[in-house]
């Protein structure tokens, strides 16, 4: 839907319009974000779902599988799946919850954000629970999501839950932004930014281990959970000569995920090669659960950018917080 990448600097690029509402595969809704310099996204308002993410030369940056089924209530494989409210298995609903196989609705008229934003290509959706969701997990919220283009094209993605509980009660909650990556080739990737830090390994009951290489390479399945990690990790492909570098805000934790082989083959909305070219580096909140009193609202905050590694190698500025600085570490008011 964006531009072609041939399109002369200058009018055709300029005459798109920077929201645009139309269907998608299987005739499902979905909202296109573009900016003039030509970098654009896609939003299935079924799951919250970014389903693309292209930069001003018209190249994919998210991973979504030649087999992804865009039919409810399968959940869409690739691009960045909302998981709440749980991540994986940690409870007792279905895998990753129940957000990202949910319609979202546009919100019209959402409270301000802290720092306004100059971004004109952005969207605002809102998820509410079902009756059928109350009664799998009793517990009244507003989650607000805005997906965002910035002006140099990156991707920034702030999610809002709040506890609209009338009884009272607090509720829990884990999350993750799994967010696949579109690589050249997964033996050809590193990521950096989790060196000497302890993690949960999913391929062995969630044991903890502590990080032993200077970066972490692919050479089987692997399935972390990173704690207590920093507010930036970069994913270098050396091949593409790209690094992507994500930023977080109010999510402590980082996930790895690679399934290889024989898991790739396992799954059905999945191709046996595809996780050569695809890999998950998700900013999560899920050692320690995320807590809301009624009337509270957690912000969980993702941006990502893509650089040439000539520019990254070490060198981008490592003290440069998400663009929202207001949001605290705890991210809960």
């Amino acid at each position: 839907m964006s531009a072609s990448a041939s399109t002369p600097a200058g009018e055709e690029k300029q005459e798109l319009a920077p929201v645009v509402q139309c269907k998608g595969v299987n005739d499902l809704d979905k909202v296109v974000l573009r900016e003039v310099r030509g970098s654009s996204a896609e939003v299935y308002l079924y799951g919250g779902h970014v389903t693309s993410w292209k930069d001003d030369h018209g190249d994919e940056l998210l991973f979504v599988s030649n087999k992804a089924i865009f039919k409810p209530p399968k959940a869409i494989r690739g691009g960045i799946p909302i998981c709440f409210p749980q991540f994986s298995n940690f409870g007792n609903l279905e895998q990753h919850g129940f957000a990202r196989n949910r319609v979202w609705t546009i919100d019209t008229d959402p409270p301000p954000f802290p720092v306004p934003t100059t971004n004109t290509a952005y969207i605002d959706l809102i998820l509410k629970p079902t009756e059928e969701d109350l009664k799998i997990w009793p517990h009244s919220f507003e989650y607000r999501l805005r997906v965002a283009l910035s002006p140099g094209g990156d991707l920034m993605l702030t999610s809002r839950i709040r506890n609209t509980n009338a009884d009272g009660k607090s509720f829990s909650f884990t999350f993750a932004y799994h967010t696949y990556f579109k690589i050249s080739d997964i033996s050809e990737v590193r990521v950096e930014g989790l060196e000497t830090l302890d993690y949960l390994d999913n391929l062995q009951d969630r044991a903890r281990f502590t990080e032993q290489g200077d970066a972490i390479v692919f050479e089987s399945e692997l399935d972390r959970i990173y704690l207590g990690t920093p507010s930036k990790i970069a994913i270098i492909d050396h091949e593409k000569k790209r690094t992507f570098v994500v930023r977080k805000g109010g999510l402590p934790d980082a996930v790895v995920w690679n399934p290889w082989d024989k898991k790739a083959k396992a799954m059905s909305d999945f191709g046996d090669d595809e996780y050569k070219r695809m890999v998950c580096v998700e900013a999560a909140a899920i050692e320690k659960p995320v807590t809301l009193k009624p009337g509270e609202e957690w912000t969980g905050k993702l941006e990502l950018s893509a650089v040439p590694s000539s520019y990254y190698s070490g060198q981008l500025d490592p003290d440069r917080v998400i663009q929202d600085s207001s949001v605290p570490e705890d991210s809960i008011s």
